[in-house]
């Protein structure tokens, strides 16, 4: 390819990035605490009324009509008009905010819980009631044996400032505490921020660390370091699902997930499908506040999943699908990678943020060399020799029959009593 080629590559790039940096959609549809306040002073009996700034989305726009100006017909410009168009459908429902169109643009962005996966027959919400079964019939078991502890927002940012200086030395990102947050915790490459009212507990402080710092700030300051392809410094919701797929990744590989985690995630979908089915603010809440018992979790969930939709139901935000669609594409892919002998293309997972269909992409940017090295990485992916090794156990596990193997251990157990041995 030629030079003039790779620096129209390269411009389409920086016009892409420049429209992301534009259209931040955690923080627009973020809710002010006052939202919170009221819905408790009305005794959780009326929908809440959320107001959301005016997006202007003209630059945005014509930033990707530029863009889209200068593209051909090359996979890499395809490659480009995906990530176009995550940012045309972004700015459009950030414009329907608080309209049933609203949900319509969001699925488009991340799916919805009874989407296909990829193999053609799942879907999230069937994966969700699926880990329920199983969660079920293991209640009681991680916590009359791993009993957890209150962790402070303050002692979580302390730990999680030890783990990223560790990591990132000169480049680690400043943590701080703050008030008002769309999520418990929201990391960049510059910063790190925790709620102050978000409750944690001892086994968070793994995950955050290994899916805030370990996944999102790494891919952040290595995107950023991408200079003839900012665009993979952008956090936009084209990207989100593998992002929070490897993240959600990092958390079982380093032994850093629990039972608790994964049945939130496995709630939220299940909440997300109540929604788009109709359920309103207040049924979807009292939904989570039989799973958890906690008023103000209970909120912070039902919040998660009525941002800049309708509170009367019928249109969601979906993003929180992706945690366990991304998990079950990433490990699949990252599976696929070593049984296929295609181990050359793991970095590439952490030069920034993409999505998994943008590999074979990535590949040839990276033969042109526009695609660098990740700078850095986690520590369970700075090793290979673990990683590979579990992957390849994993690729050999799934060629086995395993409804033959449940068969004969399940005979095996059926008159086996209940093993009571005290914590």
């Amino acid at each position: 390819m030629s030079g003039q080629s790779k620096q129209r590559i390269t411009r389409i790039s920086e016009i892409l990035y420049s429209a992301a940096k534009q259209t931040r959609v955690l923080s627009h549809l973020g809710w002010h605490s006052s939202v919170r306040d009221g819905f408790f002073d009305s005794n959780a009996k009326e929908l809440p009324v959320v107001e959301y700034p005016a997006f202007n989305a003209s630059p945005v726009l014509d930033q990707i009509a530029e863009a889209r100006r200068l593209m051909q017909g090359s996979a890499i410009d395809e490659w480009l008009e995906r990530q176009a168009g995550a940012l045309h459908n972004s700015a459009s429902m950030l414009l329907s905010c608080g309209t049933p169109a609203f949900f319509d643009y969001s699925r488009q962005l991340y799916g919805a819980p009874d989407d296909l996966l990829i193999d053609g027959r799942s879907t999230s919400l069937t994966l969700a009631r699926d880990f329920e079964k199983k969660l079920v019939s293991l209640n009681g078991f991680d916590q009359t044996l791993l009993p957890e502890q209150e962790v402070s927002s303050e002692k979580m940012a302390a730990s999680i400032e030890t783990a990223v200086v560790d990591l990132f030395a000169d480049d680690a990102p400043v943590v701080s505490v703050v008030d008002e947050l769309s999520a418990n915790a929201l990391a960049g490459a510059e910063r790190i921020r925790i709620r102050r009212d978000a409750q944690f507990n001892d086994k968070d402080i793994a995950q955050l660390i290994h899916h805030e710092a370990g996944i999102h700030v790494a891919t952040s300051l290595n995107g950023k370091s991408q200079h003839n392809l900012p665009i993979l410094a952008a956090s936009h919701a084209g990207t989100t699902r593998t992002q929070e797929g490897l993240a959600v990744f990092a958390e079982f590989i380093t032994g850093s997930m629990d039972l608790d985690r994964l049945r939130r995630l496995s709630d939220r979908t299940v909440a997300i499908k109540m929604a788009a089915d109709g359920a309103d603010f207040l049924q979807v809440y009292d939904y989570f506040l039989g799973r958890t018992g906690v008023e103000l979790q209970a909120f912070e969930n039902t919040r998660r999943v009525f941002r800049g939709g309708v509170m009367s139901g019928g249109a969601p935000f979906t993003k929180d699908i992706v945690y366990l669609d991304g998990l079950i594409r990433v490990h699949n892919f990252l599976r696929t990678l070593v049984a296929n002998g295609r181990a050359d293309c793991l970095l590439l997972l952490f030069c920034g943020k993409l999505d998994l269909e943008d590999i074979p992409v990535l590949c040839e940017l990276s033969q042109m060399g526009l695609c660098q090295r990740p700078i850095y990485l986690p520590n369970w992916a700075s090793d290979m020799r673990f990683l590979l090794s579990y992957l390849a156990y994993s690729a050999f596990l799934n060629t086995i029959d395993l409804k033959t193997v449940s068969t004969h251990y399940e005979e095996l157990l059926r008159n086996a009593p209940l093993v009571e041995m005290g914590s």
